[in-house]
């Protein structure tokens, strides 16, 4: 194997005995150029000023009536109106599914608004057309779902409660089904053969726009979710904004933006049982058949706790992935694995290309500030050889860490002009993990435990 390291992880001894200094230049601004005429694109949509409460159509807050037949028919009544907003007011509303039309805005207008999911499978029937892990298939509802639609948005102060625990949602999280689903994708069954929801034990996400436009989703409390809290599926113009997420199941990726183009996340909390944020593309052949890539994707002003990266890339890439941004986050925890992960394998494949962050502070990290994993999963096992190029983080200040990089490729795949430009790391442990791969660190300070 070829191995390319930094000049930290050449001497463990000068890890222990002095900080590090590699020599000085000035991070490319060019990538960061984009990101003016990205904004230009990412517009939130308005709705008219007209507003349907759900208790005028039945709706009835104690937490225990179905309240999913009286928000239907607000939104059908909202959406042949024009649009407007959807007023889930004060009180514990219980509902099933929640399906969006165009031009409407479901709104939880006070603190104490809960819209309560029902934890009942069937609840989330009949099936819809979405995505498992990155293969397309028929499955359970999402939460809050909607297909084709355009200017919509889930907004106020209240709580989306998925009420998921091990004893419902969770209990299914080694399901056989995953692996059913994955062969029939592998063998091109056609999607409408491939019907889950009561024949299987897969999963639901919370918010699922599959093949929308103009989206917002703004200020909204998410717990407790069955999986995915927020996916935008193959959808253009994309808000998500001043969202808490407090979900700990597994699989609880905060944010998935998948084959999406212009979306904007920023100042949002992530406290996840996943990836806080996760860009994906859909999976192995399946995704390489749909074939439209995840692209133009703005971070900022978000704050991570726990999680498996602050933000990752994959693993389901096989429609490759460009011009990601990153900038003026907090990410902290002693659970949360890495600041910037990418992964893919032979078997997913993809482009990963312009990955830019910037203006980061970490408090604590568990593994690593980088990761790169293209030994993911499968690994060097398949025909598709994974790209990452073009990865520049720079201002990056790292209070401790156990080590910088932890980036492991393979003799085929590429993992080129990856750089970490002026940037100081503390409190590290261990020597980078750097192994087929051309990696620099320039103008950076690397401080020893003591």
């Amino acid at each position: 194997m070829k191995i390319v390291v930094t000049a930290f992880a050449l001497s463990l001894a000068l890890l222990f005995t002095a900080c590090h200094t590699v020599s000085t230049s000035s991070p490319p601004t060019v990538g960061w150029a984009q990101v003016p005429e990205i904004l230009q694109r990412i517009v939130a949509p308005a709705f008219p000023n007209r507003n349907f409460v759900i208790t005028d159509f039945g709706a009835v807050g104690d937490g225990t009536t179905d309240c999913t037949a009286a928000i239907a028919k607000a939104i059908k009544a909202c959406a042949e109106s024009g649009g407007g907003h959807i007023i889930i007011p004060a009180g514990d509303f219980f509902t099933g599914a929640i399906h969006l039309q165009s031009n409407v805005d479901l709104h939880l207008a006070a603190t104490n608004s809960v819209l309560k999911f029902s934890t009942d499978p069937t609840a989330y029937l009949p099936v819809v057309f979405t995505r498992f892990e990155g293969t397309e298939l028929y499955n359970y509802s999402p939460l809050i779902y909607a297909l084709g639609q355009k200017n919509i948005a889930v907004t106020g102060d209240g709580t989306l409660d998925g009420q998921a625990d091990e004893s419902n949602w969770l209990a299914w999280k080694k399901s056989s089904a995953r692996k059913r689903l994955v062969k029939m994708a592998d063998d091109n069954a056609p999607v409408a053969q491939r019907q889950f929801g009561a024949d299987g034990q897969l999963r639901p996400g919370f918010i699922e726009f599959n093949r929308c436009r103009n989206i917002l989703i703004e200020g909204v409390k998410i717990r407790r979710s069955p999986m995915w809290e927020i996916h935008p599926l193959l959808c253009t113009n994309v808000t998500v904004r001043g969202v808490d997420i407090f979900s700990h199941g597994a699989n609880n990726d905060g944010c998935d933006p998948e084959s999406s183009r212009d979306v904007l996340i920023e100042k949002c909390l992530f406290d996840t049982g996943d990836d806080c944020i996760a860009i994906k593309s859909g999976r192995n052949s399946d995704g390489r058949r749909v074939n439209v890539p995840v692209e133009n994707i703005i971070i900022r002003d978000c704050t991570m706790r726990d999680g498996h990266a602050g933000t990752a890339i994959g693993s389901e890439i096989s429609g490759s992935c460009r011009n990601v941004f990153v900038e003026n986050c907090e990410m902290s925890s002693p659970n949360l694995t890495c600041a910037l992960r990418l992964k893919s394998n032979a078997v997913r494949g993809g482009v990963l290309e312009n990955i830019f962050m910037r203006n980061v502070n970490v408090g604590v990290v568990k593994d690593s500030v980088l990761q790169i994993d293209f030994l993911y999963e499968e690994g060097a096992l398949g025909d598709f050889k994974p790209i990452a190029r073009n990865v520049v983080m720079a201002n990056i200040l790292v209070e401790q860490t156990p080590r910088v990089l932890n980036v492991k490729g393979f003799p085929g795949a590429e993992i080129s002009g990856v750089r970490i430009y002026n940037s100081t790391f503390k409190q590290i442990k261990k020597p980078d993990v750097v192994v087929d791969a051309d990696v620099q660190l320039i103008n950076c300070s690397l401080e020893p435990v003591k």
